[in-house]
């Protein structure tokens, strides 16, 4: 039976999950607003280096998805290291992907896929579940960081084996969604 935390521990905690909970609430409430609500200036363009985000936020997507992976791999190896430098490249990865995103919505809004064909609810099957994951992994993987942080292995190991699979699932249907957005979107 695993050893129960202090008491300290445990407030801690709870402090830091209601602090992790209440500001993923705050992101994604202004992440909603930026993309559906808010109106650049009108006759504000797009500035040309902002165009280039999307490919960015891609590239840090698909840096995440393979820092996710090597970590899992590393950690099932025994390389606990590895696993910790591969999963704080998984964060950066993020952090400059949220980065971007934001910079890039906050002048462009949201893009619209144009093809009605049998793509279009494929396209949007992948959008809705990358959407509505994306809100879950946010909370999921401060807590596994928190809880690596704290050393708090076993609550570590029990928030993680949930946040890698949707942490994954949101990094590689992010490239996905750019992809078909790029690729894939010409009316037929």
């Amino acid at each position: 039976m695993p050893t129960p935390l202090p008491a300290s521990a445990q407030r801690a905690n709870r402090i830091a999950i209601a602090c992790i909970l209440g500001g993923s609430a705050v992101v994604v409430l202004f992440l909603f607003w930026l993309i559906y609500f808010h109106k650049p200036p009108p006759g504000t363009a797009v500035p040309e280096a902002a165009s280039m985000l999307p490919a960015f936020n891609a590239l840090c997507n698909s840096v995440a998805a393979t820092c996710i992976a090597a970590g899992i791999l590393f950690i099932r190896a025994g390389r606990k290291t590895a696993h910790g430098v591969s999963m704080a490249g998984a964060v950066i990865a993020s952090a400059l992907f949220l980065t971007g995103y934001l910079i890039y919505h906050s002048t462009h809004g949201h893009t619209v896929f144009g093809r009605t064909d049998w793509l279009r609810p494929v396209y949007l099957f992948i959008l809705i579940t990358h959407i509505i994951l994306s809100v879950v992994v946010v909370p999921l993987v401060l807590s596994s960081v928190w809880f690596a942080i704290r050393r708090q292995w076993r609550l570590h190991r029990k928030i993680s084996r949930w946040t890698y699979p949707v942490w994954l699932y949101v990094s590689v249907t992010g490239v996905v969604v750019f992809v078909m957005l790029r690729m894939l979107n010409e009316p037929l």
